[in-house]
């Protein structure tokens, strides 16, 4: 009798152990066709924990979970994104195209003026040219140029070269024809002796330095007052002036 009680024994537990295990696997198929997705990765990781023992089971389904809620979050991230950026290359609607636009106009750039041509500066008025300095005059004694004049001049009074000697008498004896010669006491100037000598500024301002202006007054006044030189050197003759 207690033979085959021990025999019986491991045979009962070994079906009641295998009719739990089909009904547990039934069960779970039931429950994982009416479950979602996540649901069902929940209900595999029962049944797996059903072969690996309750603990192995637990751990696995937490993880699976774990999984899917990570799923889930980043999934739920990656559209609130996509629905928070623009598009970059999106058409503005039909309605934004017709607002106008609130940027201001530019002005167009303006188009400078016809620069005017400027007035021509007056000239300055031109300083008169100063005076000129009158020129400085140098006395020259130079009686043979002084003789010579005197004769080219003969004709043209009316008198021929006869003449010639007694004019060469009368203003040698004055003035040995020197163009500078003074007569100490009476102020008597140049080859004719004129007294003043301002006299012969009549004939050009030249009187103190130019034989010639001398020569050209002394003839004028020869002329006038005698007729001639040979007339002039007798009146000389006979007073010692004339």
């Amino acid at each position: 009798m207690s033979g085959s009680k021990n025999q019986s024994r491991p045979v009962a537990r070994h079906r009641g152990e295998t009719a739990r295990k089909n009904k547990s696997r039934s069960t779970l198929r039931r429950a994982a066709a009416n479950l979602g997705t996540s649901q069902r990765m929940a209900v595999v990781a029962g049944v797996v924990a059903v072969f690996l023992g309750a603990g192995a089971a637990t751990q696995a389904a937490g993880q699976a979970i774990s999984a899917q809620d990570m799923s889930r979050t980043a999934e739920s991230r990656a559209v609130a994104e996509h629905n928070a950026t623009p598009s970059a290359t999106a058409t503005p609607s039909a309605s934004e195209s017709a607002k106008p636009s609130t940027a201001p106009a530019q002005a167009p750039a303006p188009v400078p003026a016809a620069v005017a041509p400027q007035a021509a500066a007056p000239a300055a008025p031109v300083a008169p040219p100063a005076p000129a300095a009158p020129a400085v005059h140098v006395a020259v004694d130079d009686p043979a140029g002084a003789q010579a004049y005197a004769a080219s001049m003969l004709s043209s009074y009316g008198w021929g070269q006869g003449e010639m000697s007694s004019l060469m008498t009368l203003w040698n004896k004055e003035s040995d024809w020197r163009t500078t010669a003074t007569n100490a006491s009476s102020g008597a100037y140049g080859i004719v002796q004129s007294l003043p000598g301002e006299k012969m500024a009549s004939e050009g301002p030249d009187w103190q330095t130019n034989y010639q202006t001398q020569i050209r007054w002394g003839l004028n006044y020869i002329k006038e007052r005698y007729g001639s030189p040979s007339a002039a050197w007798a009146f000389h003759l006979a007073h010692n002036w004339y």
